[in-house]
């Protein structure tokens, strides 16, 4: 099948890569696309991803036979309505589901009327009512933004200054002031069709920028799958108990979900609760699930968008341990450093490990240079969680990116338990 893939990060490399590798996949390809991602597809497309209709315009004009959507925005902003009506399956969500992510709020009421686990909350429109809200909570306490932020719009806030500050930072946009549930993050990834929801992986993510968790929060530093504090059993009651009466919830009211639902969970004494929701791949952790992806996932993918996924052969995971790492340019998140020269990626992949590209571009003269916040995800691979980590660190230490920076504990706290 042909298949246009659309995004331009790391996330968007790895499922390019994966992808590329899939026997049912005749034509590759990808718009905007990144120099890594050109690595492994057929054709690179120019296209603003903000523009729905050129979008399906180009879907259309390949006669793509699956688009993959890999970040949120298009489809928040609609997109898998448009291809439907142009009959072209997709991969993610329509405009109502996709509000799981467009919307805190959204997803806090599907919980309430589906007596999902999750925070106690209170919505704010206002910088009075956050300020009232955090009173009754008290701290700590987590203050969201309610749209789309990028990963960064919650502060989880440790004193009463830290809950203000982020409080009037917002001025009076809509907030989700929750309660601070005490336990371990995890993340979990499932496959729905609209009917049937199948779970795919697991996943932990470093969000803040500096070593130990400490700093602001970033879009992701790093991640590594599976996630051993995610048990099966653990993972088997969030799908009974959080997924599946999502999936079921949004069908219900004519808002079949297809594509993958990423579930953000707290694993509290009480068990699983749902933090939040993503309505794709998460961005790193996709980069660690992907190597580990041993059936065909085009076919999946499509399986996913036509409604077919009960019938198709489950996807099969290897039993190997991946660890991606994030080298962001200096500066990051507050700001990055452009244009900076990045060698040794090809040394660096010698021994197996792979580099996949997010914020990276070619100069005039075909270097590759830093265009972005996160630059690169340094992935390797083993048996076990220390062997992905030494391969991928191993891999790291082979790039030269004088302007890039990274966290050197990936990892950190179940390593710290293994030993």
């Amino acid at each position: 099948m042909k298949i246009l893939l659309l995004g331009s990060g790391g996330r968007e490399d790895a499922l390019a890569w994966r992808l590329s590798q899939c026997g049912s996949c005749e034509e590759l390809h990808v718009a905007p696309g990144n120099p890594g991602m050109a690595r492994w597809a057929d054709e690179v497309h120019s296209l603003d991803l903000g523009d729905i209709d050129g979008t399906v315009r180009l879907a259309h004009g390949l006669g793509a036979d699956l688009v993959v959507v890999g970040p949120e925005a298009p489809l928040v902003a609609g997109l898998a309505d448009k291809l439907e009506a142009a009959g072209i399956p997709c991969f993610g969500p329509g405009k109502g589901a996709a509000m799981l992510e467009g919307s805190k709020s959204f997803t806090k009421r599907i919980c309430d009327d589906a007596g999902i686990p999750t925070a106690a909350y209170e919505e704010t429109a206002s910088v009075e009512a956050g300020l009232a809200a955090i009173e009754r909570f008290g701290v700590p306490v987590v203050v969201k933004a309610d749209g789309l932020a990028a990963g960064k719009g919650v502060t989880v806030a440790m004193t009463r200054e830290e809950a203000e500050e982020a409080v009037r930072e917002a001025g009076d946009a809509p907030l989700v002031i929750e309660e601070f549930l005490e336990g371990e993050e995890a993340s979990l990834f499932a496959l729905c069709d609209g009917e049937s929801v199948q779970f795919l992986a697991s996943a932990q993510d470093h969000k803040r920028v500096g070593e130990g968790d400490t700093g602001p929060n970033t879009g992701g530093m790093g991640a590594y799958s599976p996630a051993p504090v995610l048990t099966d059993d653990l993972a088997d009651r969030a799908m009974r108990e959080i997924v599946a009466p999502t999936a079921k919830w949004l069908s219900e009211q004519g808002m079949a979900y297809r594509g993958v639902l990423y579930a953000g969970l707290m694993l509290t004494k009480d068990g699983p609760k749902l933090i939040e929701y993503n309505v794709r791949f998460g961005d790193p952790e996709c980069q660690a699930i992907m190597p580990r992806i041993a059936g065909d996932l085009a076919k999946a993918l499509h399986a996913v968008a036509s409604g077919g996924l009960e019938k198709a052969e489950p996807l099969a995971l290897e039993e190997a341990h991946v660890m991606t790492v994030v080298v962001a340019s200096k500066g990051y998140p507050a700001g990055s450093t452009k244009g900076g020269a990045i060698n040794g990626i090809e040394a660096a992949e010698e021994d197996g490990a792979i580099v996949f590209q997010a914020g990276t571009a070619r100069a005039d003269d075909g270097q590759l240079v830093a265009a972005g916040g996160r630059v690169l995800n340094v992935t390797g691979a083993g048996e076990s969680l220390e062997d992905a980590r030494d391969a991928a660190y191993a891999a790291l230490e082979k790039i030269d990116f004088a302007d890039g920076f990274h966290r050197s504990d990936i990892g950190w706290r179940e390593l710290g338990r293994d030993g």
